[in-house]
């Protein structure tokens, strides 16, 4: 999907969600007004081999929580709002990046990867991180109001002597960490960490732990898929999570999309890594307002409009 006729507001920086942002009847309003959505979610559908439409519609919430079908439709649901965008007039951004897998999404959006080659990746992604970890064993929990380092004191105390995994996997904002590990570690860890001074210990609903050494092996396999595929130097730079960084050629985009499986998210990085470079706006591309929150506790100065809404939408136009 080239944008490279679209005129650019360098100040402009746009975030892609990642898990976490999917809801039942997500799109629902945006899709009553624009056949864009529907267009998207049939061309997933088609991939996919069922209505993923219904699916984010009607549920049930568990199966759309599912990672294997969580990805494509958040994948989905961010293509079709950047469709969106560009159809309404809004310009293409300086910059770009993906919370965790909606990294896939930037890089379609960027041109660098094909939106039904993505669906599949990122069904086959989900489908390897759950292989990699049976449902019960794996955890992940939001640790709010503690600092990174006595956080990572507390994950690393609750490892058993290195019996288990327990570590940063998103570091979100300040005062907002996410861990990932074994579900007893994780569990010990959360406990450590209001010992040590956290305000709060929230378990997510994620059916696999990302972004810690339990992803090695979908990691592997990952890799492997990711080679099968053809990637493009994307036509607007798209920051990785992993090194918080820009990569043009495929293969330096391939490790950055593999490593990022057992590396942990920096988003605060990324987040001043927009300010850094001018960006003085930001909008989320994709359902929810995960993001927008975070970049506002990241950069209090920095406004962020989420696009989900046709009324956000409208605003996020005109501003």
């Amino acid at each position: 999907m080239s944008t490279t006729n679209t005129p650019v507001q360098a100040n402009l920086a746009f975030v892609f969600p990642g898990q976490g942002s999917q809801s039942i009847g997500m799109m629902a309003e945006l899709g009553e007004r624009f056949e864009a959505v529907g267009r998207r979610f049939d061309q997933a559908s088609a991939v996919l081999g069922f209505d993923l439409w219904a699916l984010a519609q009607n549920g049930p919430e568990d199966e759309l929580n599912a990672t294997r079908n969580t990805q494509p439709a958040l994948l989905a649901a961010s293509v079709a709002t950047w469709d969106i965008w560009l159809a309404e007039g809004g310009p293409r951004p300086g910059l770009m990046a993906g919370h965790s897998f909606g990294e896939y999404s930037a890089l379609v959006c960027a041109g660098a990867l094909d939106f039904e080659t993505a669906v599949g990746v990122v069904a086959d992604r989900g489908r390897f991180m759950q292989e990699a970890v049976p449902v019960g064993e794996g955890a992940m929990a939001a640790i709010l109001g503690l600092d990174a380092q006595a956080l990572g004191e507390a994950c690393a105390a609750a490892t058993d002597n290195g019996a288990m995994v327990c570590s940063p996997a998103n570091l979100n904002a300040p005062g907002q960490i996410v861990i990932a590990g074994h579900a007893q570690a994780v569990d010990r860890a959360c406990q450590l960490a209001k010992d040590k001074g956290a305000k709060r210990a929230v378990p997510l609903a994620v059916s696999a732990p990302a972004h810690c050494a339990l992803m090695t092996s979908a990691a592997e396999k990952l890799a492997a898929r990711l080679d099968a595929i053809e990637l493009g130097a994307p036509d607007t730079p798209v920051i990785h999570n992993v090194d918080v960084a820009p990569h043009e050629d495929p293969f330096s985009i391939r490790a950055a999309l593999v490593g990022q499986m057992t590396a942990p998210v920096r988003w605060i990085e990324t987040i001043e890594s927009f300010a850094a470079s001018g960006v003085t706006a930001v909008c989320e591309c994709g359902p929810g307002k995960v993001l927008s929150s975070l970049v506002k506790r990241i950069n209090k100065g920095t406004p962020c409009h989420a696009l989900g809404t046709p009324e956000a939408l409208d605003a996020a136009l005109n501003a």
